[in-house]
């Protein structure tokens, strides 16, 4: 889409990957689109002193006019950009940046980098969005891109913050904390563990991070690529056989939520090894992570006809590990991957499980490995704007999804070098969660931790 939030989003690289495998990509991905303009044009970074042109100042007057419901959209917006952003679309943003930041105020400050292209300020209540708006050439000037780069919260409150994360539908939960603190900055549920969807990789990371600190591994270790997973990601189309070091597939497993990748790299550690570090890392209770599933092994469970969640749970570990060896040989066709998860929340109860408390005990225990090759790995993309990011000394991310799961999970440091947790999971059995939705609490809960 072109009217995008720069936040997690479901993920796809446009290599060649068709339409199907983007909506198997729900699996799991979180990480930051890119804008897709229906112009080559691009707002550059606006320059100190830069004249703002007269059809640039107006038309950033007319978007704020649309979002309010003050003009027409037609008479503001391209064809070009009308055909990627429906009205409903673009009016279903303004109602969600509305829900969390308060009734649109106006617009604050124009920023020129040329005459058709810049960077605009909108203020709302309790927050004020940036984005950048580039304009067409010609009369009329309407405009042909415009791409939301952040929101900082303005006037807001922990009390706020909790309440509006607690009345999300099904489950959730959320914790902002000093880690090694003894009392969180906020919290709701932040005990209660709810799937996570690809933020179980941290432990994956962790794993090897604890592997090389051992010296049983190095980060530059090459091994010949033999294990294959669906998308999201890209590695499950790269040759049988193609030599990757562990620090590309750590990176890729997390900057891309790449699921071969992961699977590689649990096949690398050995299943009990990442089982290991859960409980090493303080999860309260370990045993729901057993026996950790690979992101195969869930996409062959979840699309096998009349999968039953509630009977694979109930069986013992030993049973359950045999379940899933019996699937070594298994092949789905991508249509029968894409049914499985196209039509809503899909026995969610068989997922990876963790609460913000287990995330916040295996960050402390990361933190402490002071591994700049596992902090750089979840630094690449740490799906926050740049208003945002340049107020921390360290951004790293990690979020996940599948249909009816969400998580997003920072680790942020301060210029003092002290380390801070924001983790928000939202989980809905019945119906589809909203990842805008999430991702805007989740900025607000990172400005409340700042």
């Amino acid at each position: 889409m072109t009217f995008v939030f720069p936040s997690p989003k479901l993920w796809v690289r446009n290599f060649g990957v068709s339409a199907m495998k983007s909506l198997l990509a729900a699996f799991a991905a979180i990480t930051l689109v890119p804008s897709l303009m229906p112009s080559p044009a691009f707002a550059q970074e606006a320059e100190a002193g830069a004249i703002v042109s007269a059809p640039l100042e107006t038309r950033a007057g007319d978007v704020v006019r649309v979002l309010g419901g003050e003009m027409p959209y037609a008479a503001v917006f391209s064809e070009g950009f009308r055909a990627q952003v429906p009205e409903a679309q673009f009016q279903t943003i303004t109602t969600q940046l509305e829900a969390q930041f308060g009734a649109l105020i106006g617009l604050e400050d124009v920023a020129a980098a040329s005459s058709t292209g810049g960077v605009i300020r909108i203020r709302f209540e309790r927050g004020m969005a940036t984005a950048t708006l580039n304009i067409e050439g010609g009369s009329p000037h309407l405009v042909n891109g415009l791409l939301l780069t952040g929101v900082e919260p303005l006037n807001d409150s922990i009390e706020a913050l909790v309440a509006d994360v607690a009345a999300l539908p099904g489950q959730s939960n959320l914790l902002v904390m000093q880690l090694g603190a003894d009392t969180p900055i906020a919290a709701h549920n932040a005990a209660t563990p709810l799937a996570l969807g690809s933020a179980f990789k941290l432990y994956v990371l962790s794993a090897l991070a604890q592997a090389v600190d051992a010296g049983e591994l190095e980060w530059d270790d090459t091994i010949a690529l033999n294990t294959r997973s669906y998308p999201s990601g890209m590695m499950q189309d790269w040759p049988e056989g193609a030599p990757v070091t562990l620090h590309t597939l750590a990176t890729l497993m997390i900057s891309i939520s790449d699921n071969t990748a992961t699977d590689q790299l649990i096949a690398v550690l050995g299943r009990e090894a990442v089982e290991a570090e859960v409980a090493a890392s303080g999860h309260a209770d370990p045993a729901q992570m057993r026996p950790m599933l690979t992101t195969r092994e869930l996409f062959l469970l979840k699309s096998e006809p009349g999968f039953d969640g509630a009977a694979y749970l109930a069986l013992s570990e030993e049973q359950r590990r045999g379940r899933l060896a019996a699937l070594a040989g298994a092949e789905r066709e991508d249509a029968e991957i894409l049914g499985a998860f196209s039509s809503g929340p899909n026995n969610i109860e068989v997922e990876w499980f963790a609460s913000p408390m287990d995330l916040a005990a295996l960050f402390t225990r990361m933190t402490a490995l002071e591994d700049d090759n596992a902090f750089g790995v979840m630094g690449v993309n740490p799906a926050v704007g740049e208003t945002i990011a340049e107020r921390w000394d360290y951004v790293g991310y990690k979020g996940g999804s599948e249909p009816g799961v969400l998580n997003l999970t920072w680790l942020l440091r301060n210029a003092a070098g002290e380390w801070f947790i924001v983790s928000l999971g939202w989980n809905n059995p019945d119906a589809e969660v909203d990842l805008s939705t999430l991702n805007l609490l989740g900025m607000r809960a990172i400005a409340l931790a700042d």
